[in-house]
């Protein structure tokens, strides 16, 4: 069983291979935002400086296209942050998925 953080890792490595090298022309982006931190004092910081508490593991821009992932693993459920950041990003227009594989990523891309 692969973890979420295998999952994330090879979805990243597919799409940056596929969509977002120098001669990729449009060059698309795929990127994380870390949004843990190791103790209470980082956290308080870091949401000083613009952490949300539910957001996505990744984020991808192509030419018109803006997606926020999640990935879970084949047992992994969101949590309510999570489920509040998701109807936040809908509400704006955005295209938010949860993927379980790189398979299921190769599909919405």
């Amino acid at each position: 069983m692969k973890t979420e953080g295998r999952i994330q890792q090879e979805i990243v490595t597919w799409f940056t291979n596929k969509h977002g090298l120098k001669h990729h022309d449009p060059k698309c982006l795929i990127f994380s935002v870390p949004n843990e931190g190791k103790n209470a004092k980082e956290q308080m910081y870091k949401k000083m400086l613009g952490l949300k508490s539910g957001v996505s593991d990744l984020i991808v821009l192509m030419p018109n296209r803006c997606m926020f992932i999640e990935c879970k693993d084949h047992v992994g459920k969101q949590s309510d942050n999570q489920k509040h950041f998701e109807s936040d990003v809908l509400a704006l227009g955005f295209e938010y998925h949860i993927v379980r594989s790189l398979d299921e990523f190769i599909k919405i891309i």
